[in-house]
């Protein structure tokens, strides 16, 4: 990437650069502000392809899937790479054309990708399967030498927690809780709720003790309102007839105006 800025004047590269950072930054806990990030960087400098390819990701973090297809299509336009295939896929899957999506992991483009590049299209595909409502082609589609593999990737988790909600979309109950578990138990980034998932399938609810304590304070800040505004208007109702009596007094005390003058 700093390759590719350093075509652009000094002054401009160190603009985009800042731009591309937040975009990095920001793309995971505040994708609508990284969208707009990447909306600087490309307005500076199109026509470089790691401008395009963050823009790419920051429209389809939002699910603006068809601006994501056209900026990663644009990307392999200008590096010839095919490393962006399965996230181009999967924007197909977004824009609701699941089959064409299906076309494309049957593509020649595939076989150039690296092994967390073919995996990662297996699980496009798979969910393309899903999408069409063919679940048991989904299952066959994740089966693979990668799956049936001991040695644990940084893809690993992913692969397994999918085969078992896959699993879990036919029937196949226990075979995917044993899938669950393998995934969990290759999840060392955390990258899936395959713990929570075990647990629904085990009966466990949980509670969260933060939600029931903010409930408890907001019922609790309720009822003093309700209170505070009936001593209010208490107070209001025992002021009234003393303010008439005042009145009353002030109108006795209070000599005629008469309209003769002199």
């Amino acid at each position: 990437m700093r390759q590719e800025l350093m075509s652009l004047p000094k002054t401009l590269a160190e603009d985009v650069a800042r731009n591309l950072v937040m975009v990095a930054k920001l793309l995971d806990e505040d994708p609508e502000q990284a969208y707009g990030y990447s909306r600087v960087a490309l307005r500076l400098a199109s026509r470089v392809a790691a401008v395009r390819e963050a823009a790419g990701f920051a429209s389809y973090a939002t699910a603006k899937y068809s601006e994501a297809l056209a900026e990663f299509r644009a990307a392999r336009r200008m590096t010839g790479s095919v490393e962006l295939w399965p996230v181009m896929a999967d924007c197909e899957r977004g824009m609701g054309r699941p089959e064409r999506a299906l076309a494309m992991a049957g593509e020649p483009e595939v076989q150039k990708l690296d092994k967390a590049g073919q995996v990662e299209m297996r699980l496009v595909a798979a969910g393309a399967r899903k999408d069409m409502g063919q679940a048991e082609a989904a299952v066959v589609t994740l089966q693979s030498s990668e799956l049936a593999s001991n040695s644990v990737q940084p893809w690993t988790a992913r692969l397994r927690y999918a085969y078992a909600d896959a699993l879990l979309d036919v029937g196949r109950e226990a075979e995917a809780r044993e899938w669950f578990a393998k995934a969990l138990e290759a999840d060392q980034g955390g990258t899936t709720n395959a713990s929570d998932r075990l647990a629904e399938l085990d009966g466990v609810e949980f509670t969260d003790a933060l939600a029931e304590i903010e409930e408890v304070e907001d019922a609790k800040d309720t009822e003093d309102a309700v209170v505070e505004d009936a001593e209010v208007e208490e107070a209001d109702e025992a002021g009234e007839p003393e303010a008439k009596e005042q009145d009353a007094a002030d109108a006795v005390g209070k000599p005629e105006e008469s309209g003769d003058k002199g």
